[in-house]
């Protein structure tokens, strides 16, 4: 256990930091870097959103790591920066992908497809932090059981669970919110005035 590079910075760094000692802050980010880049691209679609998640990730300890109330708890506060931005960069991926499907599909299909992805995007991002982690991994990334438990930190079993509950939640929440075609048609219908 003496690898420091496998290890998060230490809690003197991290109080040097918070009181704004600048070594300390460099230090901060530079040992928090491959534990926060490893995470991201475990959940991040793409290499690119996962680098993009690091750096914002690591912008945000920068700016903010004087509000950080327990050094303990440093880990999983980045690991909530960057889960939030890869769901951020997932939902901007599925809108700029949506339009640019053209399989010679009609105006009203493409606007329907557009609709049921921004429902499941949102669906899935109106979930407990646990259970949409677990289920982006497993079946947006499609990981492994293993390293999907190993990328959150957790038992197979414990995994398993969120992924259980996370799916079932899901299957509800787009079940109690059924997309019509004329409740779609109306969504995506231009104001008119009379």
């Amino acid at each position: 256990m003496t690898s420091t590079n496998s290890q998060w910075p230490g809690e003197q760094v991290v109080i040097a930091a918070q009181h704004g000692d600048r070594r300390a802050i460099a230090l901060l980010i530079s040992g928090s870097h491959p534990h926060v880049h490893r995470f991201a691209r475990t959940l991040c679609a793409t290499p690119e959103d996962a680098e993009e998640a690091t750096q914002e990730a690591l912008l945000v300890l920068y700016r903010k790591i004087g509000t950080l109330r327990a050094t303990a708890a440093l880990a999983s506060w980045m690991f909530q920066i960057v889960r939030h931005e890869c769901v951020r960069r997932a939902r901007l991926a599925f809108r700029v992908s949506v339009p640019e499907v053209r399989v010679e599909r009609s105006a009203e299909d493409v606007a329907l497809a557009h609709l049921e992805m921004e429902r499941t995007v949102s669906a899935i991002v109106a979930l407990p932090a646990e259970q949409r982690a677990v289920l982006v991994l497993r079946d947006v990334q499609g990981l492994s059981g293993a390293a999907t438990a190993n990328a959150l930190g957790l038992s197979r079993a414990a995994m398993k669970s969120r992924l259980h509950r996370g799916r079932e939640a899901l299957r509800v929440q787009l079940r109690e919110s059924p997309t019509a075609p004329d409740e779609a048609a109306t969504h995506h219908r231009a104001p008119t005035h009379r």
